[in-house]
């Protein structure tokens, strides 16, 4: 299967361990991108993947692409050009401490995109799901074009579209708002990766409950299918509790609820959740399986450092199944 993923990727700096900005003089490099993310973990899973970006042209645009062939990512439709590589930089917390992060990423190459640099037909071709974020449109009005284009060919083409509409207002700053851009991009949409909340502000549409409003963007939007989200409780920096539910029209199916302590890295964590229900969907002929799948893939990255999930399907079977104790394998 060929599934094709689209959106910037970023240079994250972190001082080691759970120091502090102000304690270190080290900062650890890792690259990740929420749809790049969701791409390596799906390579992971034996999946053709692809994925669809801009990079500066120069060293560590080339890096970036680099990290992506390692773990078995398509980089054959990735562009250069002007701009930077954007950074985040991350310190991580523990306990009572709450993690920060600081974006850096005004003016990057990716936000520099414009339509006519993406050959979505030949790219689309024959693939089995698209993926993108909210991230993408919140970037540039140029970044937003390139993605309706890929959603309205993947949409003639037949592909299944999956949008994890995370909206982050500090991002929207070229003079349109999301809820004028946002509809088009999730009227051709699959799979949506969003609370009753989020409805709310971007779509207007409202329900009591995850049933309701899921039902109300149904009918608004008659191309998607399922409607999925996560809920988390943050006891401590090092101590969340985690599940996940899927809601095909009718039914909800809910994942159990996984206690996970202590977090190793919670970054990438909701990517490997998706990346985890479109496997399951393309894979399984059970929502219900598909739903522990995402949660379990979920759980697994909390205790993997960097943006992206590197386990395998064996590994995620094994706690959606129902063992997380960890213990030893010889």
């Amino acid at each position: 299967m060929k599934i094709i993923t689209f959106g910037e990727v970023m240079l994250r700096l972190s001082p080691p361990d759970v120091e502090r900005f102000a304690q270190t003089d080290t900062l650890s490099m890792h690259f990740g991108g929420t749809e790049a993310n969701v791409a390596v973990s799906l390579a992971q899973f034996g999946m053709q993947v692809a994925h669809v970006t801009r990079f500066p042209d120069h060293a560590l645009g080339r890096a970036a692409a680099g990290y992506l062939r390692k773990y078995d990512v398509d980089t054959q439709y990735i562009g250069y050009g002007d701009g930077r590589l954007g950074l985040y930089f991350l310190e991580t917390g523990a306990g009572s401490r709450a993690s920060q992060i600081i974006y850096d990423r005004a003016d990057s190459a990716f936000s520099r995109i414009l339509p006519d640099e993406i050959d979505w037909e030949t790219i689309l071709k024959g693939a089995s799901w698209f993926h993108w974020t909210g991230i993408t449109p919140a970037l540039s009005q140029g970044a937003a074009d390139c993605l309706l284009v890929g959603i309205q060919t993947a949409n003639r083409l037949g592909v299944p579209v999956s949008g994890d509409i995370v909206y982050r207002s500090n991002l929207w700053k070229y003079g349109r708002t999301p809820q004028e851009i946002m509809p088009a991009l999730t009227e051709g949409c699959t799979l949506v990766l969003g609370s009753k909340g989020l409805f709310s502000e971007l779509y207007d549409v409202v329900g009591s409950t995850f049933q309701e409003s899921g039902r109300a963007l149904m009918k608004r939007f008659p191309n998607v299918r399922y409607i999925t989200d996560t809920k988390r409780n943050s006891v401590s920096a090092s101590h969340n509790q985690l599940s996940a539910k899927l809601f095909d029209g009718q039914n909800v199916y809910k994942s159990r609820l996984y206690d996970i302590r202590p977090i190793t890295d919670r970054i990438g964590t909701g990517d490997a959740y998706i990346a985890g229900l479109i496997y399951g969907l393309l894979t399984f002929n059970d929502l219900q399986r598909a739903v522990e799948f995402g949660a379990a893939a979920s759980v697994l990255k909390h205790t993997i450092p960097g943006d992206v999930n590197l386990t395998t399907v064996a590994e995620v079977d094994t706690v959606a199944n129902g063992d997380s104790s960890g213990k030893l394998r010889r």
